[in-house]
């Protein structure tokens, strides 16, 4: 399965200063099944109750905390669950029907667009709204190093298994002066469905200048590398925390105090930062797979040889139906997600989990398109 990051038409600068966001255990509740009063106004604001349920990424779930926590606040007699299942399986029991909204880092492909219009109500299928960006963090386990120097052909020898040792010339003779060991590479990467692996496979599809013969894919490939699976995001970073000389990938706010990689750009090495991942998104067009103008789903430029921005980096949506026969899930579902996307959602998920606020123009634009989601 090919990830829909490819080219397309060029959004403004002015509405894509996203950035970091990260992950951390949520509490759950059963599927939808709520009552709800009309739609908000400004003068009758909307008395909410039911619950509301979601799944999908685990890159989201700090975030989800902070947004859960914030909204059930204003409305006590609301409750809002989120499945962390990774982005593959958030996609699949949204289309089921099991759940009203799916998180996800990587973009539905043509088959789960086409599904989407059989699941929802209508037949204008599904969207992806951004919540946040994440920078991805290649993250590894070397005694005594916490920073090395890496081009995506180097990653991508690593984890297809090409390259075994970490004293390998490859790794050597872009870390000058660091100690590295003759030991054999552990591979740790994510076993479920992970948007965070889709992203991090595109970034070596299309950067890494043929080393890597695999396409991008929620579903990590097999490779001859010495590999162990971990499911979900916390798992992968517990495994290579108690592995000595592995390496993985994750949200890089779940990075900690393990050593990181910086990633080749033109000619200079580029850590993960905030600012990095921003400049990136800002400089990438929304993906020409995209259903129609409501659908902001990005198409990052991995081959970017821009000095300040940061390739490897996930755009973390929402995926919801463009309509909801049932108007009850419908205000819920939509009064959640313009929380959200607000001024105050952000500034919980900033605190919480690390992310900067989405600029007020995409706020904006977001609960636009929120306030045209049909009901009936």
């Amino acid at each position: 399965m090919k990830i829909a990051y490819r080219s397309g038409v060029v959004v403004s600068a002015a509405i894509l200063a996203l950035a970091l966001a990260a992950c951390t255990p949520s509490n759950e509740v059963p599927p939808a099944t709520n009552t709800a009063g009309p739609a908000p106004t400004d003068d009758a604001p909307v008395e909410l109750s039911g619950n509301l349920q979601g799944a999908g990424a685990s890159a989201q779930e700090s975030a989800m905390d902070a947004w859960r926590a914030g909204f059930q606040a204003i409305h006590p007699n609301v409750n809002i669950g989120y499945d962390p299942v990774g982005s593959g399986g958030g996609i699949e029991q949204f289309l089921a029907g099991a759940v009203p909204f799916a998180g996800s880092d990587g973009l539905l492909d043509a088959d789960e667009y086409t599904s989407a219009v059989a699941r929802c109500d209508g037949d204008t299928g599904a969207i992806h709204l951004p919540m946040y960006v994440s920078p991805v963090a290649v993250i590894f386990n070397i005694e005594g190093v916490s920073s090395l120097n890496l081009d995506a052909a180097t990653i991508a020898k690593i984890f297809n298994g090409d390259i075994s040792k970490w004293n390998d010339t490859a790794i050597a003779s872009q870390n000058d002066g660091v100690a590295l060991p003759d030991s054999t590479i552990t591979v740790i990467h994510r076993s479920d469905s992970s948007g965070t692996s889709e992203n991090f496979t595109d970034y070596l599809e299309l950067a890494a200048a043929g080393a890597w013969p695999h396409e991008a894919s929620k579903e990590f490939p097999e490779t001859a590398a010495q590999r162990v699976g971990a499911d979900g995001t916390s798992a992968l970073v517990e495994n290579v925390t108690s592995t000595p000389n592995s390496i993985g990938y994750a949200d890089a706010s779940r990075a900690g105090d393990l050593g990181t990689v910086a990633l080749l750009v033109g000619d200079t090495y580029v850590p993960f930062s905030p600012e990095a991942a921003a400049n990136i998104i800002s400089a990438s067009p929304l993906s020409a797979d995209a259903n129609g103008p409501n659908d902001l789903a990005f198409a990052i430029d991995r081959t970017t040889t821009d000095s300040t921005a940061y390739p490897l980096t996930l755009v973390s949506y929402h995926i919801i139906c463009q309509q909801y026969d049932d108007e009850a899930e419908r205000n819920l579902l939509t009064s959640f997600l313009k929380y959200v996307a607000s001024p105050e959602g952000q500034a919980q998920s900033a605190s919480a989990a690390g992310s900067a606020p989405l600029t007020p123009a995409l706020s904006e634009q977001i609960t636009s398109i929120l306030d045209g989601i049909a009901a009936g």
